[in-house]
């Protein structure tokens, strides 16, 4: 298939799913800029299903955020699967792909991602299984921060961990906007205070997504419901402090209508060009 030599991702994404199939039928809309999907679900399938993709493909960038590569796991990652990977990766030319600093699989799959203990030797371990990654892979990883529902046997915070890993591997960072709001009620921390703690010139791009209201100090990351107040905030400040970061819109079950996903979508644009003019303002006033 011809697929357009420009591949760099920017403006606004969405994350593919099958039931968009129809709605995408005549094209991707003209405010959706790149596409997301998990790999998993769409590697070695065919029909109309891949016939969607490609058509996705041949319009707009595609990247890969994976399920299933148990990167903090203790057992030896599944080489098989990266070698299947890396092909599905080339076909469609994917220069980003992005996974979970988290665990999901023992002597089986867990279904679940687990958080990895906030350790030093945690740390060592995962930037290990990245290098490896990279090798098999021949692109850069990305890692992105995840939420979590406790943190047995951790010695730093959470952001010291997910800064140590960056700068020792040297990988780059999906940052999820929604997650680290989730994490600041449920762990009870300053949501601002880690934006501006992260390693800001790692950040490849963004995810956005809603969550669900468990209790008052619970919050569940579901990716099933509308993006709240607080998180378009996050959002907001995020593009103050690290410019028109790239940021996908993820949306896994109670998909709305495709028209309802573009007035989000085109919210997201707003805030990207009102940060740009902002920071643009502020140079020219500084200089």
């Amino acid at each position: 298939m011809l697929i357009p030599e420009n591949r760099t991702i920017s403006g606004v994404g969405l994350g593919l799913r099958r039931s968009m199939a129809g709605a995408l039928s005549q094209g991707v809309p003209d405010a959706i800029n790149f596409m997301e999907v998990a790999p998993e679900n769409w590697m070695g399938i065919g029909g109309k299903l891949i016939k969607t993709l490609e058509q996705a493909v041949a319009e707009v960038p595609l990247i890969c955020h994976g399920l299933s590569l148990n990167l903090g796991g203790y057992t030896p990652l599944d080489t098989d699967f990266l070698k299947q990977l890396r092909i599905f990766l080339d076909r469609y030319e994917v220069e980003i792909y992005s996974e979970h600093l988290s665990y999901c699989g023992d002597d089986g799959h867990l279904y679940d991602l687990m958080p990895i203990p906030f350790t030093e030797e945690a740390v060592h371990h995962v930037v290990n299984r990245i290098q490896q990654i990279e090798d098999i892979l021949q692109r850069p990883f990305v890692a992105e921060n995840i939420s979590y529902y406790a943190a047995a046997g951790s010695e730093m915070s959470e952001i010291e961990f997910v800064n140590a890993v960056l700068e020792e591997s040297g990988c780059e960072l999906l940052l999820d906007i929604n997650n680290i709001y989730v994490n600041s009620v449920n762990h009870q921390y300053d949501a601002t205070e880690y934006l501006n703690a992260i390693a800001g010139d790692r950040i490849r791009y963004l995810h956005v997504a809603g969550h669900y209201h468990e209790a008052p100090d619970l919050i569940i990351d579901t990716h099933g419901a509308d993006i709240g107040d607080p998180v378009w905030q996050l959002l907001q400040q995020a593009y103050q402090l690290y410019g028109k970061v790239p940021t996908l819109l993820e949306r896994d079950f109670n998909i709305p209508p495709m028209e309802t996903l573009l007035e989000e979508i085109n919210q997201i644009h707003h805030y990207q060009d009102l940060a740009a003019v902002n920071n643009s303002a502020k140079e020219h006033h500084a200089a």
